[in-house]
């Protein structure tokens, strides 16, 4: 039996209690308010005494696994849902592929003339018609996109304060420069004495059969997509002179790879 302990436990199993109680770590004291400060899911401090290391491992096995919230049951739909979600492309690839897609139409509609194409015959002028159905498809979901996540471009670190105030104008007054050429080709078809049909499938507008307006709404509608053309080759040249000038490799965020080397 130890000096000084108890004579009724035995002294093998004093000097394992003293033992257990050097080597384990020390517990913060009680607060001001009496409580000792715990995180979610921490065991009453009597289970925190040396004596008890065994019982204080299966409360805390017990408080997580009471915190765990359940395991969703497989589900082929939802496995199947996310396969195709690591399938998709990133937002930036999503947008570089609407940026060059919508492009061949804006340029289509910069040179083409409606009379001149109802002169060449129906195929010329039934493809105008899709193709303005394709491009305000295309303006209309980058639109929604805008609204839905904002701009995806950020002004880069070596932009001055000027240009980083005219890359955020000059982004946002496109995207709804897109928006307003669409919203007039729905005026047109408003004003328009006859039913106009998008891609000689989708009804554009109700015809109200207003010879004035529909004079207005198509010169407005022709010279908003020229300033549209003048504000794009800003923009153009605007990153140019980032990739150049200041070298911060601005073209190679939207170029395709394969340009990638003339860059």
């Amino acid at each position: 039996m130890a000096a000084g302990g108890d004579p009724t436990v035995p002294s093998q199993v004093s000097s394992r209690h003293s033992e257990r109680s050097r080597t384990a770590p020390a517990v913060p004291g009680p607060t001001r308010a009496g409580r000792r400060p715990s995180e979610a899911g921490e065991p009453p401090s009597h289970f925190l005494s040396p004596p008890f290391p065994l019982a204080r491992r299966a409360y805390v096995n017990r408080m997580t696994e009471a915190s765990t919230p359940f395991a969703p049951k497989p589900s082929p739909w939802r496995d199947a849902a996310a396969r195709l979600a690591i399938r998709l492309p990133t937002r930036r690839a999503a947008l570089k592929a609407l940026h060059w897609g919508i492009l061949p139409f804006f340029i289509w509609f910069l040179f083409a003339d409606p009379d001149a194409l109802r002169r060449a015959g129906p195929f010329w002028f039934g493809l105008h018609s899709v193709n303005g159905l394709v491009f305000v498809t295309l303006a209309l979901v980058w639109t929604a996109w805008h609204l839905r996540r904002g701009l995806a471009s950020r002004p880069g670190p070596k932009l001055p304060p000027w240009a980083k105030m005219t890359h955020q104008i000059m982004h946002k007054t496109l995207i709804w420069g897109l928006f307003l050429v669409a919203l007039g080709g729905f005026g047109l078809g408003l004003t328009s004495a006859v039913l106009l049909r998008a891609g000689g499938i989708v009804p554009i507008a109700p015809p109200l059969n207003l010879p004035q307006a529909h004079q207005l709404a198509s010169w407005i509608h022709v010279y908003q997509f020229y300033a549209l053309a003048g504000l794009a080759a800003f923009h153009a040249a605007f990153h140019v002179w980032r990739h150049f000038r200041l070298k911060d490799n601005a073209l190679r965020i939207m170029v395709p790879k394969g340009l990638h080397g003339l860059l």
